[in-house]
């Protein structure tokens, strides 16, 4: 059709935050909240990446001049960061600017949010993540509600229109399809799991705190839920209408099977924790 099909390889490297976080919070108490900070950070790191593969492989054209600009203006919000600027007016002006500018060189706008998120001031405070008075503090909190309600559902919608009308059910075992099914609910689990053993292993990292391997795994299951991110990359490497609907179909597919079997596995680790207590208790009050 025109277009190769390996130029989705990368739907399936994003985490979508908010439906894997969620799949945990349906979970409650059945898991310690070290593995939803660790689902947490492998998300932001896997968004991230997503980012930056989006500017290196997904960009057109590059329009050098204003991309060095942009930078520049990046260096000049790091300069007032250093020089402890707290007001946050200086930081929001030349960040739209920087914006544009990212926009206009070709680059994908999402890494010039990230560059300037990094230059906001962020005070250490005893006891805290942070203080509450930190710049970067006060404008999480004041668009925390509108990214929550309005921008992530808008977004999540617009990438999300999937139509079955014409579809085939040999459209299930396309390479696209299966590709990214496969990738998100295989290559997320083999990914994420396999390096965390590899690390504690080589006594490099602990497993989360109070969380067993079986947890860590269920977790990595759930990091195959790409969603949103997934769906954009996928709306960016192709732009034949039978392509996108496949790339929806394996985002769609892979997701269900990461998010419910990932749900199922936290289920049993926490049966089987809880027995493995049980057994302990009856064990001490059988020996008093």
């Amino acid at each position: 059709m025109g277009q190769p099909t390996v130029d989705g390889w990368a739907i399936p490297a994003a985490t979508d935050i908010a439906f894997a976080l969620g799949v945990l919070a349906l979970l409650g108490k059945r898991v310690p909240g070290s593995l939803k900070v660790f689902l947490t950070a492998v998300a932001v790191i896997d968004d991230l990446g997503a980012i930056v593969i989006i500017a290196l492989f997904y960009t057109a054209q590059l329009n050098l001049a204003a991309l060095l600009l942009a930078a520049a203006l990046v260096g000049v919000l790091a300069y007032l960061n250093k020089r402890n600027v707290n007001n946050l007016i200086p930081y929001l002006v030349i960040g739209l600017v920087v914006w544009v500018l990212t926009l206009a060189s070709g680059i994908h706008a999402t890494l010039a949010g990230v560059a300037v998120a990094l230059t906001i001031p962020l005070k250490p405070a005893p006891g805290a993540p942070d203080d509450v008075s930190s710049p970067l503090h006060r404008l999480e909190h004041a668009i925390a509600p509108w990214v929550a309600f309005l921008i992530v559902p808008i977004f999540g919608f617009a990438n999300a229109g999937l139509s079955f009308e014409g579809m085939e059910a040999s459209m299930l075992i396309s390479p696209i399809v299966l590709g990214i099914a496969l990738g998100l609910f295989l290559g997320k689990q083999i990914g994420v799991f396999g390096i965390v053993w590899l690390l504690e292993k080589f006594d490099i990292v602990d497993y989360p705190v109070n969380a067993s391997k079986l947890q860590v795994y269920g977790v990595a299951l759930l990091c195959g839920i790409g969603f949103t991110m997934s769906l954009f990359i996928g709306n960016l490497a192709y732009s034949t209408d039978l392509y996108l609907d496949e790339v929806k179909l394996g985002v769609l597919g892979g997701s269900l099977m990461s998010g419910i079997v990932g749900a199922l596995v936290l289920s049993v680790a926490r049966n089987e924790r809880r027995r493995d207590e049980e057994k302990e208790a009856g064990r001490r009050l059988s020996g008093g």
